[in-house]
């Protein structure tokens, strides 16, 4: 029996379960590989012809049984997740991290509406700090601040700053409280968005994140009604808010048909992530 086969057989009964993707694999194979090379203590890549011992096949596949048994997120039950080839701690007292922000910060979509290095950078909703420390990786000469209203979800931020990058401030508090009277190069925010028809109907896997985290009122939009009228004031002339609303285009749009936003290409299309300059928010 090789590392292949045990992984074949882990997709093959996650796929007969019917486990539920998407926090931070896309597909059973991606998910199998990840609980089978975590239990062995084994790199991703370079050791799928390995032979496996017999005690070796039964615990990865005890792990596997209890990701279908309890329908946690496989980083939940791992204690980490990657996001831009960056691990994260992770555990239930936030999402697991897999904002699509953190691929335009990859691809520098950013920097191009800049024109220059940005010296202080706000993620507004930092929860487990993800985006925060993607953010300092980017750009080491800027001053990133983190803000939340969950001290959980901070509680979590904490570790991920400390391993990845200690220079980022972490705040307490809704909204702009935080930061009242600053300004911001860049300000970003992946928000609470998932409106409540949807959340009616996540699966076990998403439910099992904090509520705080995901859900958005009726539309998904509170959040960004009661905070957005006020982001031009928190932003430098020059600076620019990125945003991400997942699947909630249409109900931006509705909630705030004024604006007029950039949206930014993604792997999951060109309508999840959106750029506001000053000049747009001022309007």
């Amino acid at each position: 029996m090789t590392l292949n086969d045990l992984i074949a057989e882990a997709e093959r009964r996650l796929d007969e379960a019917g486990v539920v993707f998407g926090q931070g694999t896309m597909c059973a194979h991606d998910e199998a590989a990840w609980l089978v090379h975590w239990r062995l203590g084994l790199p991703l890549e370079g050791v799928d012809d390995r032979a496996v011992t017999e005690q070796e096949w039964a615990g990865a596949l005890a792990l596997v049984a209890e990701r279908i048994r309890t329908r946690q997120p496989t980083a939940y039950l791992t204690g980490e997740a990657w996001l831009q080839g960056v691990p994260f701690h992770v555990d239930a007292r936030s999402i697991v991290p897999r904002s699509l922000i953190a691929e335009v910060l990859a691809d520098g979509l950013i920097d191009a509406w800049l024109g220059r290095e940005p010296t202080r950078v706000l993620d507004l909703c930092t929860g487990n700090g993800s985006l925060a420390v993607l953010a300092a990786l980017a750009w080491p000469e800027a001053r990133v601040t983190g803000t939340d209203v969950s001290a959980e979800a901070l509680a979590v931020a904490v570790r991920n700053v400390e391993r990845h990058a200690p220079q980022v401030r972490l705040l307490k508090g809704s909204g702009w409280q935080p930061v009242a009277g600053e300004r911001f190069d860049v300000v970003l925010c992946n928000p609470p968005y998932v409106n409540a028809q949807s959340m009616a109907t996540l699966p076990p896997e998403f439910r099992a994140e904090p509520e705080l985290a995901l859900a958005g009122g009726a539309d998904g939009m509170n959040l960004l009604r009661d905070w957005l009228p006020q982001a031009a004031a928190h932003l430098k002339h020059d600076g620019v808010l990125v945003l991400e609303i997942g699947h909630e285009r249409a109900h931006f749009e509705a909630a705030f048909p004024h604006l007029v936003p950039v949206w930014l290409a993604t792997s999951s299309g060109d309508d999840a992530v959106l750029l506001l300059t000053h000049e747009a928010l001022d309007t």
